[in-house]
């Protein structure tokens, strides 16, 4: 029995990187695309969420422009963590399908690195809002 070839799958042709503006407007996009795939993310919603839900606390305590850069700072640097440890798993995924050690220390590493982010924040907040 002869198999007829299908046809032949289209896969995206690879373009080469523009120079000056075009290469920052084609990584602006591809930032705006990265900030569009982390919103899938539960994880990243519910620390949009508590980055606003603190931003209220610093409101009321009358926070301070240093105070407030801080926690921009740090809420930012959280969601960086959280898009690294998206790619992470996105890759670990994909190269590893099936259960291994390995993919699962990866995982684990990479909740680590949020669970720390997400400490340290934490910490700054509670000494600003309770104002040691």
């Amino acid at each position: 029995m002869n198999k007829k070839p299908g046809p032949t799958p289209i896969s995206p042709q690879v373009t080469p990187p523009r120079k000056g503006l075009g290469h920052i407007l084609d990584a602006a996009g591809y930032s705006i695309a990265g900030f569009r795939r982390l919103m899938g993310e539960t994880a990243a919603r519910l620390e949009l969420g508590a980055a606003t839900f603190t931003a209220v606390l610093f409101l009321l305590r009358g926070a301070s422009a240093g105070q407030w850069l801080g926690l921009v700072c740090l809420w930012l640097a959280v969601l960086a963590i959280e898009a690294l440890n998206t790619a992470i798993e996105v890759l670990t995924d994909r190269l590893s399908p099936e259960w291994s050690i390995e993919a699962k220390h990866a995982k684990d590493l990479g909740s680590l690195a949020v669970g720390l982010g997400l400490t340290i924040t934490a910490i700054y907040c509670a000494w600003v809002v309770l104002g040691f």
